[in-house]
């Protein structure tokens, strides 16, 4: 009997594990363009640059370096994964049966009116019963339905998912501080450039105080002189709280308290890579944490179909239990007279739960599908930021150059304004307006430098730089 049940049981496993309900999901594809925005077929990419190979400063590294250690995005990323890999780790042992150990001793007293209690006094003498057992219980579900390889899959994915979500932390990291940092250097070179601004209008002043005390021009000449002059003076303190917050922001990010930044190098020193690959798209598409994470969160919402689809189905149950068990204290474990031992195995179908099952393994459905267009999506933003930053690349190297010329041409104006005012040929409105116009153009020159570096920090990042 004992092994026509054993039988039974293992064609019932055989059979419906040779009838697997859960399909792995094909492997999910966006459409690419074959190349970038007028970039050569060329297989290198800067991406492939570990970040402190691909920024240079050693000003920069150190603090990049210190992000990633101390910053608390960081730190909770690396606490996520922590609680991942537990949650995976202990999702293998999903296949192993359940086990419990009881040990028990009862002593009941039943009516003296009860047939217990009479059948106690009449056959053993006494007016309570005593029971003593040592149980070990196993419980074990057959993976008929592949719902335990399911959580499995899901488990992974979801670990897995935890890492790409601290690379995309220390991307961000990453591209954050060097933004700051190059923004930083900027407001320096700005800060000097109203600087020097203020001590070109102080001559003018005092060249324009000394015509008015000599009856050349007027007092309204000294005004709109000081007024230039006052506007160029109210840039330092601008500059200077722009800098006090731009290095506070630098330290949080770092993970530090706010406070000063030391920098060795003057923003007119930094220099642009000369060589910018960007690979092909295919390569960055695996390399990008953010569409990487959404691809692994596709592959957990295929593997829940396959969990709900699988709590629908009958659950094929075997239980064991033995040990011993006396109801006198002193033949407890008087072996193997005490000794015994049960094992059942079962079909369990849910009934009334179908309708709540059927509506979980629907939505398991719709979130795969929504998992498809949001890997589809973040495909096609990894894309759109790649083309965006090349192109800014572009046109922010024309706009300097152009810049440049201009920054030269103002320059030069404004010294032969001054010495054409020196020699009566030229208003003091002349001076003054050139003067501005230099002031407002090398501001500008500035600005479009910073743009530049921080296009080259996009185009680093969109490509799935930084993480290494």
């Amino acid at each position: 009997m004992k092994r026509s049940i054993t039988t039974l049981l293992f064609l019932i496993v055989l059979v419906a594990s040779s009838c697997r309900i859960s399909r792995d999901t094909p492997k999910t594809t966006a459409v690419l363009p074959d190349h970038f925005h007028d970039q050569p077929d060329d297989t290198t990419s800067i991406a492939d640059l570990p970040w402190d190979a691909f920024f240079i400063d050693t000003t920069l590294q150190k603090l990049i370096g210190s992000a990633i250690e101390k910053n608390y995005d960081m730190q909770i990323a690396l606490k996520n994964i922590e609680a991942a890999q537990l949650i995976s780790a202990q999702v293998r042992h999903n296949y192993l049966p359940q086990a419990s150990l009881q040990i028990s001793a009862n002593s009941a007293r039943p009516s003296d009116n009860s047939l217990n209690g009479l059948s106690l006094d009449k056959f053993l003498g006494t007016s309570h019963i005593e029971d003593y057992g040592a149980v070990l219980n196993l419980s074990w579900e057959a993976d008929i339905w592949g719902k335990i390889r399911n959580q499995q899959k899901a488990a992974l994915a979801g670990y897995l998912q935890s890492k790409e979500a601290r690379n995309a932390v220390q991307t961000y990291i990453v591209s954050s501080v060097t933004k700051g940092f190059y923004n930083l250097l900027m407001l320096d070179a700005q800060l000097s450039i109203a600087r020097k601004n203020v001590t070109l209008n102080d001559s003018t002043l005092e060249m324009i105080t000394l015509q008015f005390n000599a009856g050349q021009v007027s007092s309204l000449a000294v005004q709109q002189a000081q007024a230039q002059q006052q506007l160029a003076t109210q840039l330092i303190p601008q500059f200077e709280q722009a800098i006090h917050i731009q290095e506070n922001a630098l330290k949080i990010l770092a993970g530090e308290l706010p406070g000063r930044i030391d920098r060795y190098q003057a923003f007119d020193q930094l220099a642009l890579p000369e060589k910018l690959s960007a690979g092909i798209p295919s390569q960055m598409i695996s390399r990008r944490p953010d569409v990487k994470s959404r691809e692994l969160e596709l592959v957990t919402a295929s593997a829940n179909i396959g969990i709900t689809k699988a709590n629908m189905y009958p659950a094929l149950r075997i239980t064991a239990s033995g040990g011993v068990n006396s109801f006198l204290a002193s033949n407890w474990f008087n072996i193997p007279a005490s000794l015994f031992g049960v094992i059942a195995g079962g079909v369990v179908q849910p009934v009334f739960q179908q309708k709540r099952l059927r509506t979980q393994y629907e939505v398991a459905q719709v979130e795969q599908r929504r998992a498809v267009a949001e890997f589809r999506k973040s495909v096609l933003d990894a894309i759109g930021e790649t083309s965006d930053a090349l192109v800014r690349i572009d046109k922010l190297k024309e706009q300097e150059n152009i810049a440049q010329l201009r920054s030269q041409n103002l320059r030069q104006a404004t010294q032969n304004a001054r010495m054409l005012f020196q020699n009566g040929m030229a208003t003091y409105l002349e001076v003054i307006t050139a003067q501005g116009n230099v002031l407002q153009s090398e501001l500008s020159l500035t600005s479009i430098k910073r743009d530049q570096f921080h296009a080259v920090t996009d185009l680093y990042t969109a490509l799935g730089g930084g993480w290494k």
